[in-house]
């Protein structure tokens, strides 16, 4: 019992000052956003959550002071905390900005904005690979309890390859049904649900594809990651092909609440939108699959005792590394 005190009792001591001012300036954007909506500039939220704005800001303060606390030799390099770093601030423009009235007001800014949301922040923060540095930053308590069994075993549910794939593609599909989309676009708290579904997916689906580490500890092999990435391709591309190649117009909310560019017509808003869905998430499984190829090659160099640079000798004395050409 004095164990467990003394855990949340510097728990407290960690986190009064950093959670107390991201609490405060939630409420001063809270109020502002209220009490002065039209003279905020684009970058202040349009629809304060406070939720959203804890979502984002919390792991990112924890992340920073993870680094800091982080031995130099485990501290992740100026390109991985650049990719955490831009996840982050990309969820939080599409979700805490001006951006989201623009998402309203146009089928294809809302694909704008599910593809940074389900695809390109949630792939940089899980290529960051940042849970060891957020570990470091994070109050003790927070830790045990997302280390407990009751997280783990959903989270062993979820990234099962066939649940991961299939909540992927499900998710974009669901969404895009046009009644549900309708009641999504027109219910505060069914546009919450859908947004942060869309994130929180994104997020286990793209650690669960790039987890550099071999199974185990990873929970899937390689090649059933290299399997999964590809196959997620064709549904996108069969929903996205439809909405592009649509002759009729799927999405009337944005005609009742008016779009924001009029000279954008109904169908064009949408072909765009179809193809916003249907190209980058093609690429991105692309990236994805010659990633996991060179974990999988960097994985065999030490399986064979390698430090991960090949030297090769190429006579009179000169070598030859790999690492000049392969980043390594």
């Amino acid at each position: 019992m004095t164990a467990a005190k003394s855990v949340y009792r510097t728990t407290w001591h960690e986190t009064d000052f950093g959670s107390g001012a991201l609490i405060v300036g939630g409420l001063v954007l809270w109020w502002a956003s209220r009490r002065y909506p039209a003279e905020l500039p684009v970058i202040a939220p349009w629809d304060f959550s406070l939720l959203e704005f804890l979502g984002t800001l919390l792991p990112l303060f924890w992340y920073l002071r993870g680094l800091v606390r982080s031995p130099q030799q485990e501290r992740p390099n100026l390109a991985r905390q650049l990719a955490f770093i831009s996840g982050v601030a990309m969820i939080y423009t599409v979700l805490q900005t001006h951006f989201v009235y623009m998402s309203q007001h146009m089928f294809f800014l809302n694909r704008v904005q599910h593809l940074a949301m389900h695809h390109l922040a949630p792939f940089l923060i899980a290529l960051s690979w940042p849970g060891d540095t957020i570990g470091r930053g994070m109050p003790a308590a927070i830790r045990l309890k997302l280390q407990s069994r009751l997280v783990k075993t959903p989270l062993h549910v979820v990234q099962n390859p066939v649940v991961a794939g299939v909540l992927f593609v499900g998710l974009i599909s669901l969404w895009l049904q046009p009644s549900i989309h309708f009641h999504a676009m027109v219910s505060p708290v069914l546009y919450d649900i859908m947004n942060w579904s869309m994130v929180i997916d994104g997020l286990l689906f793209w650690f669960f594809a790039l987890d550099p580490r071999p199974a185990p500890p990873a929970r899937s092999a390689y090649a059933v990651r290299l399997l999964t990435v590809i196959l997620v391709i064709f549904p996108q591309i069969l929903i996205g092909a439809r909405i592009t190649f649509g002759g009729t117009a799927l999405y009337n909310y944005y005609d009742l609440c008016g779009r924001l560019f009029p000279s954008v017509s109904a169908l064009h808003d949408q072909h765009l939108g179809g193809l916003i869905v249907w190209i980058p998430s093609s690429m991105m499984s692309s990236i994805t699959f010659l990633l996991i190829m060179n974990n999988v090659r960097l994985q065999e160099d030490k399986a064979c005792g390698g430090n991960g640079q090949d030297d090769i000798a190429a006579g009179d004395g000169i070598v030859v590394s790999s690492s000049s050409w392969t980043g390594r």
